[in-house]
Protein backbone atom coordinates (compact mmCIF):
# COMPACT_ATOMS: atom_id res chain seq x y z
CA UNK A 1 0.00 0.00 0.00
CA UNK A 2 1.37 3.42 -0.93
CA UNK A 3 1.67 5.97 1.84
CA UNK A 4 -0.80 8.80 2.22
CA UNK A 5 0.08 12.47 2.50
CA UNK A 6 -0.07 14.02 5.97
CA UNK A 7 -3.31 15.79 5.02
CA UNK A 8 -4.86 12.53 3.80
CA UNK A 9 -3.82 10.73 6.98
CA UNK A 10 -5.39 13.43 9.15
CA UNK A 11 -8.58 13.33 7.08
CA UNK A 12 -8.76 9.57 7.63
CA UNK A 13 -8.25 10.10 11.37
CA UNK A 14 -11.06 12.66 11.50
CA UNK A 15 -13.44 10.27 9.73
CA UNK A 16 -13.01 7.40 12.19
CA UNK A 17 -15.89 6.77 14.62
CA UNK A 18 -15.33 7.93 18.21
CA UNK A 19 -12.29 10.07 17.29
CA UNK A 20 -13.91 13.44 17.95
CA UNK A 21 -12.12 14.05 21.27
CA UNK A 22 -8.75 12.91 19.92
CA UNK A 23 -9.21 15.17 16.89
CA UNK A 24 -9.82 18.15 19.17
CA UNK A 25 -6.92 17.25 21.47
CA UNK A 26 -4.60 17.20 18.46
CA UNK A 27 -6.02 20.47 17.06
CA UNK A 28 -7.00 18.64 13.86
CA UNK A 29 -10.59 19.93 13.91
CA UNK A 30 -12.02 22.23 11.29
CA UNK A 31 -12.39 25.09 10.74
CA UNK A 32 -8.81 25.67 11.82
CA UNK A 33 -9.83 29.03 13.31
CA UNK A 34 -11.63 27.20 16.13
CA UNK A 35 -8.58 25.04 16.85
CA UNK A 36 -6.36 28.14 16.88
CA UNK A 37 -8.63 29.97 19.29
CA UNK A 38 -8.70 27.00 21.66
CA UNK A 39 -4.90 26.68 21.58
CA UNK A 40 -4.39 30.42 22.20
CA UNK A 41 -6.30 30.15 25.49
CA UNK A 42 -4.93 26.76 26.53
CA UNK A 43 -2.84 26.11 29.63
CA UNK A 44 -0.19 24.73 27.30
CA UNK A 45 0.24 28.01 25.43
CA UNK A 46 0.08 29.95 28.70
CA UNK A 47 3.20 28.02 29.73
CA UNK A 48 4.87 28.65 26.37
CA UNK A 49 4.26 32.37 26.87
CA UNK A 50 5.57 32.21 30.44
CA UNK A 51 8.82 30.69 29.18
CA UNK A 52 9.30 32.88 26.10
CA UNK A 53 7.63 36.02 27.39
CA UNK A 54 5.50 38.54 25.53
CA UNK A 55 7.14 39.42 22.25
CA UNK A 56 7.30 43.23 22.47
CA UNK A 57 8.44 43.24 18.88
CA UNK A 58 11.00 40.46 19.24
CA UNK A 59 11.31 37.93 16.42
CA UNK A 60 10.44 34.24 16.66
CA UNK A 61 10.73 31.40 14.18
CA UNK A 62 7.84 28.93 14.50
CA UNK A 63 9.59 25.87 13.10
CA UNK A 64 7.38 23.17 11.60
CA UNK A 65 4.39 25.41 12.14
CA UNK A 66 1.81 22.90 10.88
CA UNK A 67 -1.64 24.51 10.69
CA UNK A 68 -0.34 27.70 12.31
CA UNK A 69 -2.05 27.64 15.70
CA UNK A 70 1.13 28.56 17.57
CA UNK A 71 2.23 31.11 14.96
CA UNK A 72 -1.00 33.05 15.37
CA UNK A 73 -0.99 32.78 19.18
CA UNK A 74 2.56 34.14 19.31
CA UNK A 75 1.74 36.96 16.87
CA UNK A 76 -1.22 37.96 19.02
CA UNK A 77 1.18 38.32 21.93
CA UNK A 78 3.55 40.78 20.32
CA UNK A 79 6.00 38.48 18.54
CA UNK A 80 7.15 39.12 14.99
CA UNK A 81 6.55 35.61 13.66
CA UNK A 82 8.08 33.73 10.76
CA UNK A 83 6.40 30.36 10.21
CA UNK A 84 8.36 27.60 8.49
CA UNK A 85 6.19 24.80 7.13
CA UNK A 86 6.88 22.58 4.09
CA UNK A 87 3.36 21.12 3.70
CA UNK A 88 1.12 23.14 1.36
CA UNK A 89 -2.16 21.75 2.74
CA UNK A 90 -5.12 24.06 3.35
CA UNK A 91 -6.06 21.98 6.41
CA UNK A 92 -2.79 21.07 8.15
CA UNK A 93 -0.11 23.13 6.40
CA UNK A 94 0.79 26.42 4.76
CA UNK A 95 -2.69 26.99 3.35
CA UNK A 96 -4.16 26.80 6.83
CA UNK A 97 -1.58 29.30 8.10
CA UNK A 98 -2.49 31.77 5.36
CA UNK A 99 -6.17 31.42 6.22
CA UNK A 100 -5.58 31.96 9.93
CA UNK A 101 -3.35 34.98 9.40
CA UNK A 102 -5.81 36.59 6.99
CA UNK A 103 -8.80 36.07 9.28
CA UNK A 104 -6.91 37.33 12.34
CA UNK A 105 -5.55 40.39 10.55
CA UNK A 106 -2.02 39.57 11.66
CA UNK A 107 1.36 39.72 9.96
CA UNK A 108 3.14 36.37 9.82
CA UNK A 109 5.88 35.67 7.31
CA UNK A 110 5.44 32.21 5.79
CA UNK A 111 8.40 30.23 4.46
CA UNK A 112 7.67 26.90 2.79
CA UNK A 113 10.77 24.84 3.48
CA UNK A 114 11.93 21.93 5.55
CA UNK A 115 13.48 22.47 8.96
CA UNK A 116 16.71 20.81 7.84
CA UNK A 117 17.21 23.58 5.26
CA UNK A 118 15.71 26.81 6.58
CA UNK A 119 16.08 29.47 3.89
CA UNK A 120 16.72 32.32 6.30
CA UNK A 121 19.79 34.35 7.36
CA UNK A 122 22.10 33.53 10.25
CA UNK A 123 21.37 35.02 13.68
CA UNK A 124 18.02 36.51 12.61
CA UNK A 125 15.70 35.43 15.47
CA UNK A 126 15.42 36.04 19.20
CA UNK A 127 13.64 32.71 19.72
CA UNK A 128 12.76 29.49 17.96
CA UNK A 129 9.56 27.69 18.90
CA UNK A 130 8.92 24.13 17.78
CA UNK A 131 5.89 22.10 18.86
CA UNK A 132 6.13 18.38 18.07
CA UNK A 133 8.67 18.95 15.32
CA UNK A 134 12.14 17.51 15.86
CA UNK A 135 11.06 13.87 16.08
CA UNK A 136 9.82 14.24 12.48
CA UNK A 137 13.24 15.33 11.20
CA UNK A 138 14.90 13.37 8.42
CA UNK A 139 18.11 14.37 10.23
CA UNK A 140 17.81 15.46 13.85
CA UNK A 141 21.35 16.83 13.78
CA UNK A 142 20.74 18.90 10.64
CA UNK A 143 17.50 20.38 11.96
CA UNK A 144 19.09 21.22 15.31
CA UNK A 145 21.99 22.88 13.48
CA UNK A 146 19.61 25.02 11.41
CA UNK A 147 17.59 26.06 14.46
CA UNK A 148 20.78 27.11 16.21
CA UNK A 149 22.13 28.89 13.13
CA UNK A 150 19.19 31.28 12.81
CA UNK A 151 19.21 32.16 16.54
CA UNK A 152 20.93 35.29 17.75
CA UNK A 153 23.40 35.02 20.66
CA UNK A 154 21.31 34.92 23.83
CA UNK A 155 18.33 33.56 21.91
CA UNK A 156 16.37 30.55 23.10
CA UNK A 157 14.94 27.44 21.50
CA UNK A 158 11.81 25.92 23.04
CA UNK A 159 11.13 22.45 21.66
CA UNK A 160 7.98 20.93 23.14
CA UNK A 161 6.25 17.54 23.12
CA UNK A 162 9.05 15.52 21.52
CA UNK A 163 8.61 11.74 21.51
CA UNK A 164 11.25 9.81 23.45
CA UNK A 165 12.32 6.16 23.33
CA UNK A 166 15.17 4.30 24.97
CA UNK A 167 16.17 2.07 22.02
CA UNK A 168 15.19 0.70 18.62
CA UNK A 169 12.86 -1.88 20.17
CA UNK A 170 10.86 0.88 21.87
CA UNK A 171 10.83 2.86 18.62
CA UNK A 172 9.23 -0.09 16.83
CA UNK A 173 6.58 -0.38 19.55
CA UNK A 174 5.87 3.37 19.43
CA UNK A 175 5.45 3.33 15.67
CA UNK A 176 3.20 0.27 15.71
CA UNK A 177 0.95 1.90 18.33
CA UNK A 178 0.75 5.29 16.62
CA UNK A 179 -2.61 5.74 14.85
CA UNK A 180 -1.14 7.52 11.80
CA UNK A 181 2.40 6.23 11.27
CA UNK A 182 1.38 3.25 9.13
CA UNK A 183 -0.59 5.62 6.89
CA UNK A 184 2.01 8.32 6.22
CA UNK A 185 5.27 7.03 7.71
CA UNK A 186 6.50 10.22 9.36
CA UNK A 187 6.74 9.33 13.05
CA UNK A 188 10.01 8.82 14.90
CA UNK A 189 11.49 9.25 18.37
CA UNK A 190 14.93 9.45 19.98
CA UNK A 191 16.53 8.96 23.40
CA UNK A 192 16.73 12.13 25.52
CA UNK A 193 20.51 11.93 25.33
CA UNK A 194 20.39 12.07 21.52
CA UNK A 195 18.18 15.16 21.51
CA UNK A 196 20.49 16.91 23.96
CA UNK A 197 23.66 15.85 22.17
CA UNK A 198 22.31 17.08 18.81
CA UNK A 199 21.49 20.53 20.16
CA UNK A 200 24.72 20.83 22.11
CA UNK A 201 26.69 19.89 18.99
CA UNK A 202 24.86 22.72 17.22
CA UNK A 203 26.18 25.19 19.81
CA UNK A 204 23.25 25.42 22.22
CA UNK A 205 23.29 25.15 26.02
CA UNK A 206 20.71 23.11 27.91
CA UNK A 207 18.58 25.26 30.20
CA UNK A 208 15.80 22.82 31.12
CA UNK A 209 14.61 19.34 30.24
CA UNK A 210 11.10 18.33 31.33
CA UNK A 211 9.73 14.80 31.48
CA UNK A 212 6.13 13.67 30.89
CA UNK A 213 4.61 14.94 34.17
CA UNK A 214 7.04 17.78 34.92
CA UNK A 215 5.20 20.41 32.87
CA UNK A 216 1.78 21.02 31.37
CA UNK A 217 3.58 21.24 28.01
CA UNK A 218 3.84 17.43 28.06
CA UNK A 219 0.85 16.61 30.27
CA UNK A 220 -1.74 18.11 27.87
CA UNK A 221 -4.54 17.12 27.11
CA UNK A 222 -4.62 16.76 30.89
CA UNK A 223 -5.13 19.98 32.82
CA UNK A 224 -2.79 21.62 35.32
CA UNK A 225 -5.29 20.83 38.09
CA UNK A 226 -5.23 17.16 37.08
CA UNK A 227 -1.43 17.18 36.98
CA UNK A 228 -1.15 18.66 40.48
CA UNK A 229 -3.77 16.25 41.84
CA UNK A 230 -1.89 13.29 40.37
CA UNK A 231 1.30 14.48 42.08
CA UNK A 232 -0.46 14.87 45.42
CA UNK A 233 -1.97 11.39 45.15
CA UNK A 234 1.38 9.88 44.26
CA UNK A 235 3.03 11.57 47.27
CA UNK A 236 0.23 10.34 49.55
CA UNK A 237 0.67 6.75 48.36
CA UNK A 238 4.42 6.82 48.84
CA UNK A 239 4.55 8.78 52.09
CA UNK A 240 1.32 7.95 53.87
CA UNK A 241 0.31 10.38 56.61
CA UNK A 242 3.20 12.72 55.79
CA UNK A 243 2.07 12.99 52.16
CA UNK A 244 -0.30 15.95 52.56
CA UNK A 245 2.39 18.03 54.30
CA UNK A 246 5.18 16.96 51.94
CA UNK A 247 3.05 17.74 48.88
CA UNK A 248 3.00 21.40 49.98
CA UNK A 249 6.78 21.65 49.53
CA UNK A 250 7.62 22.68 45.98
CA UNK A 251 11.13 21.22 45.93
CA UNK A 252 9.81 17.92 47.23
CA UNK A 253 7.21 17.81 44.44
CA UNK A 254 9.92 18.57 41.88
CA UNK A 255 12.08 15.69 43.15
CA UNK A 256 9.11 13.32 43.05
CA UNK A 257 8.32 14.28 39.45
CA UNK A 258 11.92 13.76 38.41
CA UNK A 259 11.81 10.34 40.04
CA UNK A 260 8.65 9.53 38.09
CA UNK A 261 10.40 10.65 34.90
CA UNK A 262 13.36 8.35 35.57
CA UNK A 263 11.02 5.39 36.12
CA UNK A 264 8.87 6.02 33.03
CA UNK A 265 9.99 3.99 30.02
CA UNK A 266 6.80 4.23 27.96
CA UNK A 267 7.68 4.12 24.24
CA UNK A 268 7.01 7.55 22.74
CA UNK A 269 6.62 9.44 26.03
CA UNK A 270 6.77 13.22 25.73
CA UNK A 271 9.65 15.51 26.72
CA UNK A 272 10.19 19.24 26.25
CA UNK A 273 13.49 21.13 26.04
CA UNK A 274 14.70 24.70 26.53
CA UNK A 275 18.08 25.68 25.07
CA UNK A 276 20.01 28.92 24.85
CA UNK A 277 22.58 30.15 22.34
CA UNK A 278 25.64 31.66 24.00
Amino acid sequence: MSLLSWEEAVRWFRAQPDNELAVRNNYFDLPVQKAAERYAYSEEFTEVLRLLGVGNGRSVLDLGAGNGIASVALARNGWRVTAVEPDCSDEVGAGAIRSLVKDAGLEVVLVQSYGEHVLLPDASFDAVHARQVFHHASSLEAMAKEAARVLRPGGVLLATREHVVDDEEQLAVFRSNHPLHALYGGESAYPVSQYVASFEAAGLRVVRVWGPVETILNFYPGTEAERQNMIRQMVAVRWGGFGRWLACLRMFRVRQMKQMTSQDHTPGRLFSFLFEKS
